[in-house]
């Protein structure tokens, strides 16, 4: 993924978002809204774009736009920066190849010790019984 190619492809756009700052909140357009193209990218491989596509299918609108919002502060240009980061982080997430499990058994210890345990947890359980009379 080339990173400087995504950011010439991403496009912005600026709404009134809510919470505190009063009239300020009323008057001024904070809230960034991140939208990033991805079929038709240059950035990624087709096969990065099937993968993110499948990964991040949540945050992909129905024309194909990885979307991404930001309304954390009163600043529009602070906004911007963290859904960028957001942006970016969710991509490089989404490509980073997912790992192997090493098979592996449990050791003898470990089976004594939950064998253990469970003897334990039975007697405490017959304890809780009526007495036989």
């Amino acid at each position: 993924m080339n990173k400087d190619k995504l950011l010439a492809e991403i496009t912005f756009k600026t709404t009134l978002s809510g919470g505190p700052g009063g009239q300020h909140v009323n008057k001024t357009e904070t809230k960034v809204l991140v939208n990033w193209d991805i079929e038709n990218s240059q950035a990624v491989s087709d096969d990065e774009k099937n993968r993110i596509a499948s990964k991040l299918s949540s945050k992909i609108n129905k024309e194909g736009e990885l979307q991404v919002a930001s309304a954390k502060t009163r600043s529009q240009h602070q906004n911007k920066q963290i859904a960028i980061d957001v942006l970016v982080e969710l991509v490089e997430k989404a490509l980073m190849p997912k790992k192997k499990r090493k098979k592996s058994k449990p050791s003898f210890q470990s089976k004594l010790k939950r064998l253990k345990k469970k003897k334990i947890h039975s007697e405490k359980k017959k304890l809780r019984k009526n007495p036989r009379l």
